[in-house]
């Protein structure tokens, strides 16, 4: 029987359990197992996804790399130096892969948290699992209820296994359910506070030959008002290997420390970004201001007073980019490549401003109706479509530029994270996300999709899973002499090959 294994899959996939809110909850987490994934009728987007020799490559290099950093991890916070750490915790995580778990992280009353795993393992694996984790954990309690080993690393007072066997009865025909209370989660891990993530209920199984993916984000503020959309449909055409529509965002926007220096006043409130097939750099987006050349010039002013900086001494890019207003327009002059630009635009809907990377082309045809009708449903907040094995050819053109540009690691198409993006590109077809506002505070999320994720989200996890300090992800580059080529972490597109179908809207 095939296997549709790893275990970080769990990370890829999201969607909503419904529940009654619970404060003292981090997270909660069951993922069905690849054994009983790859049982399914249902499982080809899985498999097609996690069973081939370039997943395996990579699966095994991420579990390497967790073990490694999760037992360094444990001997800090425990204070156990544990002999070869690593390896007694490397085939665990190889079980979280193939067999059914459920795993619970609480807030006791003293604030500190409980956490409980439970496994379906059996008698001879369970024996296997308490020798090499009673090392770390001295105050731990394994017990085995059901063909379950259940086990609790909270302390006195703080243990949550008990319950375990119960809710995993409970537990639906999904592949995987998640419960993340994201602000909860950053009062232990600092560094997620910059995400700013809402708290998730998140579920994901596989429909058709896709991963059909539903959620809710239970919102800490609620949102504003959602503004009628203003499309640009003078300047927006297809066809289209991706289009974007988001509203509703300015005040999370207004709470991010990295865009604080170029909010213009009044914050824009939506954003249109849609991608064309002919050229791969022809990736474009607008939003709607009340006075195009007002806003342009807040804008110039603001990137104005952005101190420039020189590359170090010695760094990979000796490029030095200046910010210039010409011809009632914002260029960047020294960008090797690519033409980024913005400017004014004046349409039949209002007035936005209008960026891009390379020039846009005459418009070919007009806006198909099924579009207006799909961002005119009550409530819509987010909707994107793409084709995502077109989009997997284009996007690394700006992402390999924007992280050589920032100093930062590029994606090597001969790494294992590369190999398989370039393996699982041509099967994956068209993706369809959308959000709608339910509650002032509450946002439903779908997505059906042939890899649960979309291009941009998978070339990131690439990234992150080839991080140097994984699970970490620092990709800063340690300045040298040698110089820095453009890698290319995909294969190029054949001159005149189609790259997609054109848009047509799924249901």
């Amino acid at each position: 029987m095939k296997k549709s294994p790893l275990l970080f899959a769990a990370l890829l996939c999201a969607a909503a359990v419904q529940a009654a809110p619970q404060p003292d909850l981090i997270a909660r987490i069951y993922f069905a197992g690849a054994e009983k994934i790859s049982a399914d009728t249902n499982s080809i987007a899985f498999t097609n996804e996690f069973c081939s020799a370039e997943a395996r490559a990579l699966r095994g290099q991420t579990l390497d790399k967790l073990s490694a950093a999760l037992a360094g991890w444990l001997g800090q916070k425990t204070g156990a130096g544990v002999p070869r750490g690593a390896s007694k915790l490397r085939p665990l995580l190889g079980d979280l892969e193939k067999t059914a778990w459920f795993l619970e992280a609480r807030v006791a009353a003293d604030g500190r948290p409980g956490v409980a795993l439970a496994v379906k393992l059996d008698g001879s694996r369970a024996q296997f699992w308490r020798a090499n984790l009673s090392p770390f954990f001295a105050s731990a309690d394994f017990r085995q209820s059901g063909g379950w080993l259940v086990f609790d690393c909270g302390e006195d007072g703080q243990k949550i296994g008990g319950s375990l066997p119960q809710k995993i009865s409970a537990a639906g025909g999904n592949w995987l359910d998640v419960d993340l209370n994201w602000p909860r989660l950053a009062q232990f891990f600092p560094a997620l506070k910059s995400f700013d993530f809402p708290e998730m209920r998140l579920q994901a199984v596989g429909r058709a030959g896709n991963f059909n993916l539903d959620g809710k984000f239970i919102l800490s503020q609620p949102l504003p008002p959602l503004e009628k959309w203003r499309l640009p449909a003078n300047t927006v055409h297809p066809p289209f290997d991706s289009f974007t529509a988001a509203r509703g965002f300015a005040p999370w926007l207004g709470r991010q420390s990295w865009a604080l220096p170029y909010e213009i006043s009044p914050p824009p409130g939506q954003i249109f970004v849609w991608a064309l097939p002919y050229m791969p750099l022809q990736t474009f987006a607008a939003v709607p201001v009340p006075d195009s050349n007002s806003a342009l010039a807040q804008l110039g002013a603001k990137l104005s007073a952005v101190p420039e900086t020189a590359a170090p001494a010695g760094s990979f890019t000796p490029f030095r980019f200046t910010t210039v207003m010409t011809n009632n327009q914002i260029v960047w002059r020294g960008v090797p490549f690519i033409g980024p630009f913005v400017k004014p635009l004046h349409e039949t809907a209002g007035d936005f401003l209008f960026g891009g990377f390379f020039p846009n082309t005459p418009r070919p045809k007009p806006l198909p109706p099924e579009l207006s009708a799909q961002l005119n449903r009550p409530g819509l907040v987010y909707y994107h479509w793409e084709m995502t094995g077109a989009r997997l050819k284009q996007l690394p053109q700006l992402t390999q530029l924007a992280l050589l540009f920032s100093e930062r690691r590029q994606l090597d198409g001969q790494s294992a994270a590369g190999k398989w993006l370039n393996q699982i590109g041509p099967s994956l077809g068209a993706s369809v996300t959308e959000i709608t506002e339910t509650a002032p505070d509450e946002l439903a999320f779908t997505r059906k999709s042939p890899g649960g994720l979309n291009a941009l989200e998978f070339i990131a996890l690439a990234n992150w899973l080839e991080a140097p300090d994984f699970p970490g992800c620092d990709l800063k580059l340690k300045f040298s002499t040698r110089p820095m080529n453009l890698k290319r972490p995909l294969p190029a597109q054949k001159p005149g090959a189609p790259s997609a179908q054109p848009f047509v809207l799924h249901q």
